[in-house]
């Protein structure tokens, strides 16, 4: 437990105390909350203004549920015209930054901490979830719930740790310039890792290239102590070393071409102008199984005999994701066997991320609709090519908006429409007028009929789906998490009269790129 005293609080906010608030209350720091539904005894409420309510405006409903104190933007008062106890700051989302640092800062103080920032366009909720899964039985463990991985997921995620946490993993998105940066200041991360950069938010960094600027800001936080992390195969990944201070260690597939496919980044390098292949993580040999789960063999640094990887993940994209938690978790002080052993037994742990559901009709369902970006997209359908096994099962392919692509939106959906044809996905089902241009783009590639269809809304689309989908079939769900589509997959995941034989559990949270 770390406990902080409200006269603290407001002294590391640069904040006031309203009249009658004790300034030596004390707060657990696992009870800062933000959302007012959470509320229990002594919990601390950060009242902040949100895009559909102010949280200003149930701070009184907190305080009935048990809350202590609120960190405000300005001052509240009870019915009776009492003031809330509380913190009054500027900026209360940048108050929890502070706060954070200060958990931080103390944990250090009182035990070794191994600090892991994770940053990337894609896979950095799949891979923080492996690394815990390999650190966990290796000593306390804290990761995000979900995928808060923003300016008040961080410091949510930091506050579930005490004086006792080994490893806290920090995912780390951005929307804009400066924010991971920020992110990396307010943590100070002894191991930064970078999975790739792609288009995901392209329209609200300008460029692929700002974005590969803004996810290098984790190289830029690392102390000369720290280590970064590389994904060798992403060419822009992998010319963040030169921004970096501290010694960088870099990930790779020697069969590059084949994992990244279609959505390759250009500059995309092999072992033959890079470090030494011994001194890399390094798979070889990537393959898939019949169930469509990565299989490779991965050698590390000091270590002459490669050990076997046969992951229970779905989808060859995910050999990123793997290499980059082997990576990871051998500079926390993992074993290669350590490593291993967990990656060959974790499944999927947070929802909508190929998400996998056996109907009990022999229906297939894969949601993957979590988030969405061009490169995501095909490495989806290259999956979905694969289970359906050159045609032994019909393929279906339900694919909504890519949101935040810029000026580039209509291309790239256009471009996802091509290659679902290319693959020869048996039907593609596009879902809001947002991703119409998906439908455009396989009907000027070539399908037919009733092979693509479009649908102005997921009801329509699950009328079709009800009465068409046979045993057998294989369907994707993808789109980004604002367009919906989860919701949709769940529906068709759990039709009336049926029941699954596999499901994850429900984790939800912020997301960012």
């Amino acid at each position: 437990m770390i406990e902080i005293t409200a006269a603290q609080i407001a002294e590391l906010t640069q904040g006031t105390l309203t009249p009658g608030t004790d300034p030596d209350l004390l707060i657990d720091v696992a009870a800062i909350i933000t959302d007012s539904r959470d509320a229990r005894a002594g919990s601390l409420y950060v009242a902040k203004a949100g895009e559909a309510a102010d949280g200003h405006d149930f701070i009184t409903a907190a305080f009935a549920a048990g809350a202590v104190l609120t960190l405000a933007e300005r001052e509240v008062a009870f019915d009776d015209g009492t003031p809330v106890p509380a913190v009054i700051v500027a900026d209360s989302v940048l108050a929890m930054g502070s706060l954070a640092a200060e958990v931080v800062r103390q944990i250090r103080a009182h035990s070794p901490l191994s600090v892991i920032g994770i940053t990337g366009s894609a896979g950095k909720t799949t891979t923080k979830d492996l690394l815990a899964g390999i650190l966990s039985p290796l000593g306390p463990t804290v990761a995000p719930v979900g995928s808060y991985n923003g300016e008040v997921g961080v410091p949510l995620t930091v506050f579930r740790a005490d004086q006792d946490t080994r490893y806290l993993i920090i995912e780390m998105g951005a929307t804009k310039m400066g924010q991971i940066r920020y992110l990396g200041a307010m943590v100070r991360p002894d191991l930064g890792v970078v999975l790739g950069v792609g288009s995901a938010h392209a329209g609200e960094f300008g460029s692929i290239d700002n974005i590969a600027v803004a996810k290098g800001e984790l190289v830029e936080a690392l102390t000369p102590t720290g280590r970064a992390l590389l994904n060798f195969d992403d060419g822009r990944v992998r010319a963040m070393a030169a921004r970096s201070g501290a010694p960088v260690s870099f990930f790779s597939s020697a069969d590059a071409d084949v994992l990244l496919g279609a959505g390759a980044t250009p500059g995309a390098g092999t072992l033959a102008n890079g470090p030494a292949s011994d001194e890399m993580v390094l798979a070889r040999n990537v393959r898939t199984n019949a169930d469509g789960q990565p299989e490779f063999e991965l050698s590390f640094p000091g270590r002459s005999e490669p050990l076997h990887v046969a992951s229970k993940l779905l989808g060859l994209h995910h050999v990123t994701n793997l290499l980059a938690a082997a990576s990871a978790a051998h500079a926390a002080g993992a074993t290669p066997e350590q490593i291993v052993a967990s990656l060959n037994e974790q499944r999927a742990s947070s929802r909508y991320r190929m998400e996998r559901t056996d109907r009990s009709d022999g229906v297939t369902v894969i949601n993957d609709a979590y988030n969405a970006n061009p490169e995501s997209m095909r490495a989806a359908l290259r999956t979905l090519a694969e289970l359906g096994g050159s045609g032994a099962r019909r393929t279906w392919a339900v694919l909504g908006e890519m949101l935040e692509l810029g000026e580039d939106s209509v291309l790239e959906h256009d471009a996802v429409g091509r290659v679902a044809v290319r693959l020869n996905i048996s039907r593609l089902l596009v879902v809001g007028q947002g991703a119409r241009a998906m439908h455009v783009g396989a009907v000027m590639e070539g399908s037919w009929g009733d092979e693509s269809m479009f649908f102005p809304d997921a009801d329509a689309a699950a009328a079709v789906l009800d009465a068409e989908l046979a045993p057998g079939d294989i369907v994707l769900f993808k789109s980004s998490n604002g367009a919906g589509l989860r919701f949709l997959g769940d529906r068709i995941a759990l039709p009336p009269g049926n029941s699954p034989t596999s499901s994850s559990d429900i984790t939800s949270g912020e997301r960012t790129a």
